[in-house]
């Protein structure tokens, strides 16, 4: 399932959007979720990060597309933003947000089609990667799992570690334990999560990550973390 949001103040230009989707889906077998908002403000309220692909209207009442789009950028540097709108000009500043292209009004389905096709393809890439999603105080936040190093709980919370940065956000850690060990994460204390890929050696009562992080293993988690990170490797 793709999850498509539109953002369009004019009602009738939306609903063509939804009915080219409907066509598109037909046409070529695909599932989608999609979503209507009508400004910008709209969808930065409660913003989903879940989010795959987002037609963005970029001359709209509260919010315009581009002031929206630099600011969903800021939440969500995956999701796919295409432009709509009724002058070029408008559209060749979509470099600034990384868009990956856009539809004119009035939009033909052609033209549509071509652009949500280069648009599926990026999505399927996407797809490849296994993303989970959180919030911090801050803002709602999509990581790629590859990126965490370790997770430790700190309390009521948890802190997820990457190599260039650290979020913090509610726990339970066992919540993260259950939706990582697919990814190749494990408990190696009732503390922490890590990641196999990150991990250099393990020493009789630590765990010595690729950036010389050491992290504490406890006798009682020991012999499985080291089955599983031997079969991780295997």
């Amino acid at each position: 399932m793709v999850n498509i949001a539109i953002v369009e103040d004019e009602q009738k230009h939306a609903d063509i959007l939804k009915g080219y989707l409907n066509r598109y889906a037909d046409e070529h077998k695909a599932a989608f979720n999609v979503s209507l908002f009508g400004d910008g403000l709209d969808i930065l309220d409660s913003y989903d990060p879940t989010l795959d692909i987002i037609f963005l209207d970029i001359q709209m009442k509260h919010m315009d597309g581009m002031t929206a789009a630099k600011k969903i950028r800021e939440l969500d540097t995956n999701v796919i933003i295409i432009f709509i709108t009724s002058t070029v000009q408008y559209a060749v500043q979509g470099y600034l947000v990384d868009a990956l292209g856009y539809v004119l009004k009035p939009v033909s389905y052609v033209q549509f089609d071509q652009l949500v096709e280069k648009a599926m393809a990026r999505v399927e890439q996407k797809n490849k990667k296994n993303y989970i999603g959180f919030s911090t105080t801050e803002r709602q936040v999509k990581l790629d799992c590859a990126l965490i190093t370790y997770i430790e709980s700190q309390r009521n919370n948890v802190i997820i570690h990457t190599k260039d940065e650290n979020f913090v956000t509610g726990g339970p850690l066992k919540k993260y334990e259950e939706m990582l060990k697919p990814y190749g994460f494990s408990k190696c204390h009732n503390a922490y999560i890590v990641n196999f890929a990150f991990v250099c050696s393990v020493d009789h009562d630590e765990v010595i990550l690729a950036d010389d992080t050491a992290l504490p293993i406890s006798r009682a988690r020991k012999k499985e973390f080291m089955s599983e990170l031997t079969e991780g490797i295997l």
